[in-house]
């Protein structure tokens, strides 16, 4: 019984876990977000997508109460490093999808008067080809290198 109370008292005082979100054969992990502030009015969001079904799928949107929401990519053109816009992207049969910082991202635009600090928690919404929309929570956090953001 006293085993058991340690044991869960140290999960309880562990750090906020990173949360898993399912649909279909799709699981998508650890979305997380950069913190935004009214100087740089912009965040930046990584998550894991997995496709462990055997057919094809396809991320068409992510959805938040934000001004704009859009799918990049950061690609590298010589010596600069330029972001273009995504339409979709595709999931192949048992393939995973990183949305990483230097890679496929989730731009948060407009963030005029809208704060994000290190802790807070947003919801949002994939939107899926065939497996349809899935409501996720994008935890914020303080990038490993505040004044370049990762990009």
């Amino acid at each position: 019984m006293f085993r058991s109370l340690i044991v869960l008292l140290s999960v309880l005082a562990s750090p906020v876990a990173a949360q898993d979100y399912a649909i279909a054969d799709l699981t998508v992990a650890d979305p997380v977000a950069r913190t935004a502030t009214s100087i740089a009015p912009t965040s930046a969001g990584y998550l894991t997508i997995t496709n462990t079904g055997d057919a094809p799928e396809k991320l068409l949107a992510i959805e938040a109460d934000f001004p704009r929401v859009m799918l990049h990519e950061s690609i590298k053109d010589g010596d600069v490093m330029k972001m273009e816009h995504l339409m979709s992207v595709d999931i192949a049969p048992g393939e995973t999808v990183e949305f990483v910082p230097g890679g496929k991202h989730v731009m948060f635009m407009g963030l005029k008067d809208i704060v994000l600090e290190e802790g807070d928690e947003f919801p949002a919404v994939m939107v899926f080809e065939n497996a349809g929309r899935l409501d996720i929570v994008f935890r914020v956090q303080t990038p490993a290198d505040p004044d370049h953001n990762d990009h």
